[in-house]
């Protein structure tokens, strides 16, 4: 008995004992060992430090027992080294209240909002003033405008870059998240100014730090021309992902923004190559945004690129053809010897593009010397006799003629149309084709842009072209049709006075006007056609065969190509552009100073497209044809009434939009022209 009580009485101690052992701990657990410390915007970093700057200071995740921690330690030196060393901790951590830290807690840093108030805090202060714009008369000439406005901050465009990047989007597996954010991919605490040393460390983990979540990519890089330096030997020249996709300006890279982006920027790297390439179609395309066509990792790999002799590479020669097939799907062997770097000032590499340039180049040298010395000497001669009275102008300053009664018929109603489509067709194929011979113009953007994009400009191109062709042609059929059909058993003098076939009579012309020009003798007579008419009528037929040739190529790769080497697509691309120059500035200068711009003429003469002219015109104007006209009793058969006051208002209204069309385009020419030199 004794022993049971003294056994249920020790049950007893030893229960209120595990009581108020039970007791004391919650009571431990319930307390903090310190009392809390309130966190505030002045709170310093050594603060901080005195916990998270000791070595394999860390906290326990997960349930009770288990040994997975969460790493809290930041070096100290490590931060004091960094761009951020001078900002408190609490300004990124601003969810932070107390010290210990209250548990579940949800911790979040936020760096866009800190760099974009960057931009509200100092924007009426004095900033560095750089030229963003440029005024209009110094594009012309690739000169920086005067125009200066206050530079942003750049980390303020970046964050705005990052926002409106692919990392800033939600995530498709869990939308509450970004695709990456800022420490993701410049860590936490360890961010370093761009000009340290140490950020150039950095720089060979790029690979590394995109890979995490690009992994494929990273496999390819790896091996690639660029990777491999960087991954092996921790090179710091080779591109890294930051280099091609940019830091923070990333978009998806299936669109346009993106290919045109990275395209860009291989020229950084590859200069030469990168302006080679802007001479190709491919390149002047892209410039103005147009993505369909080949741009650098087409060829050459997005992210597995290889030096062009590495039998892997896409763009060596055993493997070029397939390559150029992704795009030209019957593709043909003279594909694989296009120089699509080919450079005109390389003669040892390129020999045909060396002599093609050189050659176009005294062409356009030799034509535009010549001709505008013509005009200037013209002008200055006519301008001279008009001041002296010596000259009557024929036409009032609204394209009236001064001198009424008959009127002879200089050209039909048919030619008068076949001109006007012509120089439609030739207008239109000088702003689609020009627009995109300078992509680099200032203009050349907005204008691809009113034209619909390259694809619907290049269509356009090419019906204007089948128009030129088809009026060009057809004018052959009908003049042949005439002399040997309607005309048949009159024999035609092909060197006579009716015909544009060049004869000896239009070099003695030619001396004589010049004799005029410098005071030497009288101004010269004229029959049917002058000298400078007939080079007009011909010149079509020399850009007919150069620049209708070239453009065939141009249109038909494949079918040329199955005959024609490669390098013959480089010498079309060069001939065509430069002989379509040529036409469209001689044509809205020599031109339209022949017919329009000569003091006796200026601001317009009607007569191609009232189709007449006063008798007393021709007779002072075409003094020869008129005599004989005379003296065959002929004269009579080509005289014909007055035009209309309709038909002289519309024509002048259509002559002037035609002139107003044409000069607007000369202006654009000319520019982009220039403004090529210049850049």
């Amino acid at each position: 008995m004794k022993m049971r009580r003294l056994f249920k009485g020790g049950a007893v101690l030893l229960g209120l004992l595990g009581f108020l052992l039970g007791t004391s701990a919650l009571a431990r657990t319930a307390r903090p060992l310190i009392d809390p410390i309130l966190v505030t915007p002045s709170t310093e970093i050594d603060t901080c430090l005195d916990c998270h700057g000791v070595e394999g200071f860390a906290v326990p995740i997960g349930e009770t027992g288990d040994s997975l921690k969460r790493a809290l330690h930041v070096q100290p030196e490590t931060f004091k080294n960094s761009i951020h060393a001078e900002v408190r901790c609490v300004s990124c951590h601003v969810d932070i209240e107390q010290m210990p830290h209250k548990a579940n807690v949800k911790r979040s840093v936020d760096c866009i909002t800190c760099h974009q108030q960057q931009l509200d805090e100092n924007k009426d202060e004095t900033q560095e003033l750089v030229d963003l714009t440029r005024s209009l008369t110094h594009a012309m000439v690739g000169l920086p405008s005067t125009v200066q406005i206050k530079k942003q901050s750049e980390l303020t465009i970046q964050a705005r870059h990052y926002l409106a990047s692919v990392h800033a989007q939600p995530r498709k597996d869990d939308p509450s998240r970004v695709n990456a954010t800022c420490w993701d991919c410049h860590g936490e605490h360890d961010v370093f100014p761009m000009d340290s040393p140490n950020a150039q460390i950095y720089r060979t983990s790029t690979p590394e730090t995109c890979g995490a979540c690009h992994e494929k990519e990273l496999k390819d890089y790896t091996q690639s021309v660029h990777g491999a330096p960087v991954k092996r030997f921790g090179k710091l020249e080779p591109a890294v992902c930051s280099d091609c996709h940019t830091a923070h300006k990333i978009s998806v890279v299936e669109q346009d923004p993106a290919k045109l982006l990275i395209t860009e920027n291989c020229g950084d790297c590859h200069k030469e190559y990168y302006d080679s390439y802007r001479e190709t179609y491919h390149g002047q395309v892209v410039k103005l945004g147009y993505t369909h066509t080949a741009k650098c990792h087409d060829c050459h790999s997005h992210h597995a690129t290889r030096k062009a002799d590495d039998p892997l590479s896409m763009v060596h020669a055993n493997n070029r053809l397939a390559t150029c097939s992704e795009c030209h799907k019957d593709a043909t062997e003279g594909y694989v010897t296009f120089q699509p770097h080919g450079s005109t000032h390389d003669y040892e590499n390129y020999p045909e593009l060396w002599l093609t340039s050189k050659f176009m180049i005294v062409l356009l040298t030799g034509v535009f010397l010549f001709f505008w010395t013509h005009s200037l000497l013209w002008y200055f001669r006519e301008k001279k006799e008009h001041e002296e009275g010596h000259v009557t102008i024929r036409v009032e300053e609204d394209g009236t003629p001064v001198k009424q009664g008959q009127y002879v018929q200089r050209f039909t109603k048919g030619w008068r149309i076949a001109h006007l489509v012509l120089a439609l067709a030739v207008m239109t194929l000088v702003i689609t084709g020009t627009t995109v011979l300078f992509a680099d113009s200032f203009w050349a953007p907005t204008v691809m842009i009113l034209l619909g994009g390259a694809e619907i400009a290049a269509i356009i191109h090419r019906i204007a072209a089948v128009t030129f062709g088809i009026i060009f042609i057809g004018h052959l059929v009908v003049i042949f049709h005439k002399i040997y059909v309607v005309n048949k058993g009159q024999k035609f003098n092909w060197f006579g006075p009716d015909s544009l076939v060049p004869r000896w009579q239009d070099l003695l012309d030619f001396i004589a006007m010049c004799k005029w020009f410098f005071g030497k003798g009288p101004r010269p007579i004229f029959d049917r056609w002058t000298y400078w008419e007939k080079f007009d009528y011909w010149a079509p037929f020399w850009g007919m065969f150069i620049i209708g040739l070239s453009g065939l190529i141009l249109w038909f790769p494949s079918f040329f190509a199955s005959f024609f080497p490669g390098w013959i697509f480089n010498v079309a691309t060069i001939v065509h552009g430069e002989e379509a120059f040529l036409a469209a500035v001689f044509l809205f200068t020599v031109h339209f100073f022949n017919c329009h711009f000569r003091p006796e003429k200026f601001p317009m003469d009607v007569v191609m497209f009232t189709g007449s002219m006063t008798l007393e015109e021709f007779k002072e104007e075409r003094t020869i044809e008129y005599n004989r006209l005379v003296q065959e009793n002929k004269l009579d058969q080509y005289l014909v009434g007055a035009p209309s006051a309709r038909m002289n208002k519309y024509s002048r209204i259509l002559g002037f939009s035609l002139i107003a069309v044409g000069v607007i385009e000369l202006v654009l020419v000319l520019v982009g022209f220039i403004q090529g030199i210049f850049s």
